[in-house]
């Protein structure tokens, strides 16, 4: 039998992952050629959080030592972010209270980089690796921003655009910075550029992380520029979700031992919610044939 952290992070993530794909079957089949994947953006967020709100609700006593020594009550947020996590997944999967959620979702990631991340970075700031969670986590962020900017808009009619054009910002330049760091070092896992180098039976490694890297580079490169936006940002999810399908869950499922199960659970779960959250993005983006900027 799987460790219990294995058992619960694996349980919530194909349970909200097989009831996203039932809730949003209709959508998914209403859309044609990139929209399909921007139908499916709400899953792909769900199924993560639901893994990682298990893994939180699991391991409260060893990631309570993530949150800063200075707040009181370490293990209360632990176990917080974890329940947080899974109301988050309920709301995108039921498809209720969706513009709060992102919203609070946007802060929540917000904030994990501002008090956890950026202090790591700042003692390292000279090593690459360091800058790759925060950016990470702010494409989270950015991602839920411009969704709940794009809902409240169609809601009530009115409001600003800053949101979209905020988080379109911040995800282009993320995306640049990741796509040059798999350009200058394909020989580790294509997608969000961390430790992992990519497996051995894996074929002509160099060219799929060269090839993912000049991916993100042209997707980062349409967003900044705000030409074909979405349909960027609808490819950089395509590509990240078939990453976790083709690369990421092989991995996990090649693993044994808890530790390697639960470091390749974040790996797929880490993927995949890098996709959702550009699939974000392109949702609250205007369709190119409209020819109307989200600026």
């Amino acid at each position: 039998m799987p460790a219990p952290i294995v058992f619960w992070m694996s349980l919530a993530g194909v349970v909200f992952l097989i009831a996203g794909m039932f809730a949003f079957r209709r959508e998914v089949q209403a859309a044609a050629g990139l929209d399909k994947w921007i139908a499916l953006g709400s899953v792909f967020v769900a199924a993560p959080l639901a893994t990682f709100g298990a893994e939180h609700l699991t391991a409260a006593r060893s990631l309570m030592e993530a949150v800063p020594e200075w707040m009181p009550g370490r293990l209360f947020w632990a176990y917080f972010v974890g329940v947080c996590l899974i109301a988050a997944a309920v709301s995108l999967t039921v498809k209720k209270y969706v513009p709060l959620t992102t919203a609070l979702l946007a802060v929540m990631f917000f904030l994990f980089v501002c008090m956890i991340h950026l202090p790591n970075l700042l003692p390292h700031l000279k090593e690459r690796l360091f800058w790759t969670i925060p950016l990470r986590d702010a494409v989270f962020g950015a991602g839920a921003l411009a969704l709940a900017g794009a809902l409240r808009k169609g809601a009530d009619g009115r409001g600003s655009n800053w949101p979209i054009t905020f988080g379109r910002l911040l995800i282009a330049a993320a995306l640049i910075f990741f796509g040059v760091q798999e350009c200058l070092y394909p020989k580790f896992a294509p997608g969000v550029p961390l430790p992992k180098m990519t497996p051995a039976w894996v074929p002509l490694p160099v060219l799929w992380g060269f090839l993912c890297g000049v991916i993100l580079i042209v997707c980062g490169l349409s967003l900044l520029v705000n030409k074909y936006a979405r349909s960027a940002a609808a490819c950089g999810g395509a590509v990240m979700a078939v990453l976790t399908l083709i690369l990421y869950v092989p991995i996990l499922l090649l693993n044994s031992g808890t530790g390697p199960l639960v470091e390749g659970l974040n790996y797929a779960a880490d993927t995949l919610l890098f996709g959702g959250a550009l699939l974000f993005l392109a949702r609250a983006l205007p369709k190119e044939s409209s020819s109307v900027s989200a600026t």
